[in-house]
């Protein structure tokens, strides 16, 4: 009787084993689930993230287009693309014949980049004060999206200014600027410098007119310098 009682109360390894393995199986389906749901939370958020970065870093493209009469019953159209992630405005002047010519402000190198219409070649020199001024200014209107603007004869100052190319001197388009490389891709990039003008009987080689927002207008003519 007393080995019957004691069979009765304990209870045999054999009916310990299903209790232990349950409990096993239980703590090893949390453990997995808890895995599973780290890692998710981990990934969402660095989607989250990198969402969040490339919506930041996309570039800034704001316009503001330029009109201005530049004689009488002709007219010059002047766009302005400025480029906030690159810290650059691009001056795209389209004359009546339809030929766009294209002038690079590129602040973040300090230069200043021409490239005429119908032209195998750009004009490369450093910016200045002058430059600096017009380029803050093209931003600001682009920040208050002022998308059109007229310049009116009798309200513009006009200049002409001459730059003297250098001959035998050519820029490495690779050390000019990730914005100029690509505007003078697989063309010749020839230094330039402001000048008096051209020495006598030397002719002007070609003229750019180009409007900045401060209602100046400034006629850039180009000549080569003496060899």
């Amino acid at each position: 009787m007393e080995e019957e009682k004691s069979s009765a109360g304990n209870p045999t390894s054999a009916e310990r084993r299903p209790l232990a393995e349950s409990k096993t199986s239980s703590k090893i389906f949390w453990v997995i689930l808890s895995v599973i749901l780290f890692s998710a939370v981990v990934g969402i958020s660095v989607v989250v993230i990198l969402s969040f970065a490339h919506r930041t870093t996309k570039p800034v493209l704001q316009i503001v287009r330029l009109t201005f009469q530049n004689h009488p019953g002709s007219q010059t159209n002047h766009s302005a693309f400025v480029d906030k992630s690159r810290n650059t405005v691009t001056y795209h002047v389209t004359l009546p014949s339809n030929h766009t010519t294209m002038v690079l402000f590129d602040s973040k190198n300090g230069y200043v980049c021409y490239k005429p219409a119908d032209q195998n070649a750009c004009y490369l020199r450093k910016m200045d004060d002058w430059d600096l001024e017009n380029l803050q200014m093209s931003f600001n209107l682009s920040e208050h999206r002022f998308n059109q603007l007229l310049l009116q004869n009798n309200q513009t100052k006009y200049y002409r200014e001459f730059l003297g190319i250098l001959p035998g001197r050519q820029a490495d388009a690779g050390s000019v600027g990730e914005a100029i490389g690509a505007l003078c891709e697989q063309t010749s990039i020839y230094w330039v410098r402001k000048g008096d003008g051209p020495v006598k009987k030397r002719l002007i080689y070609l003229c750019i007119d180009i409007c900045f927002p401060s209602n100046v207008c400034l006629s850039v003519c180009f000549y080569y310098l003496p060899d």
